[in-house]
């Protein structure tokens, strides 16, 4: 097997990336293929934090877009991502990959809570560690928290997996033609305005010096490819 070219990377993984083909909830089936491609890159020696959308199941703006509270519908989009999370983590225990779930909210009859101390922890002890109920804090999104726990862990990329494979100027699902990107810098991404991540993830990943390697997560075995340099992927990176 190839050597990686990260030891310690950071996966998000969009909520509606567990859906599947199903218009809502978490489809097993992706769920479990998610889990082998993260039980691939552990079998290379690469250490994994995971961070999950919960789209699949609730969006906080869904809320305050139809009048209601923002803070609420926010606490409640982070609920979703801890159901989430404990649906990979029961996955990636199928494959007896060791994995912990550490929350933002404190939640202990269900898992741990989140403290950057646990996390080194668990990694040492070669966990998975999944990430969830984002940042703790509304307003944010799981893509800043993606990029949050990327610094904390001391993570050398973050891997998003999106529904394409890598950054396009425009969706080509809807503009063929948009023109793909191999190499960015991210003042490109956001001087350009190109909507992979939000702006706050993108410029934490920046001040920390993180790359950010955009691939698609419906691509079986994609993960550990492009963790050994192969693969279809954009990677937005200053150096």
């Amino acid at each position: 097997m190839s050597q990686p070219i990260y030891k310690r990377v950071l996966l998000k993984a969009s909520g509606e990336a567990l859906m599947g083909s199903q218009g809502f909830g978490i489809d097993v089936t992706v769920a479990d293929r998610i889990a082998g491609d993260i039980a691939q890159a552990r079998e290379m020696g690469v250490e994994v934090g995971v961070v999950v959308g919960g789209g699949n199941i609730f969006r906080g703006v869904a809320v305050a877009s139809k009048g209601g509270d923002r803070v609420t519908g926010d606490h409640m989009g982070m609920l979703g991502t801890v159901i989430n999370a404990l649906a990979l983590a029961t996955s990636l225990r199928k494959l007896d990959i060791d994995t912990v779930v550490l929350s933002a909210i404190s939640m202990p009859e269900i898992c741990e809570s989140f403290s950057q101390r646990a996390t080194l922890y668990h990694l040492s002890l070669g966990r998975v560690v999944i990430f969830a109920g984002g940042t703790g804090n509304p307003f944010f999104t799981t893509d800043s928290a993606a990029a949050l726990r990327a610094a904390e862990m001391g993570a050398q990329a973050i891997f998003k997996g999106t529904q394409v494979d890598g950054i396009y100027s425009a969706d080509p699902k809807k503009f063929p033609d948009a023109e793909r990107f191999e190499q960015l810098t991210h003042s490109q991404v956001l001087e350009k305005g190109l909507a992979v991540m939000d702006v706050a993830a993108v410029a934490l990943a920046r001040e920390n010096s993180i790359p950010i390697v955009v691939f698609s997560i419906h691509e079986k075995g994609g993960f550990a490819e492009i963790l050994t340099g192969g693969g279809r992927k954009t990677i937005v990176s200053d150096n």
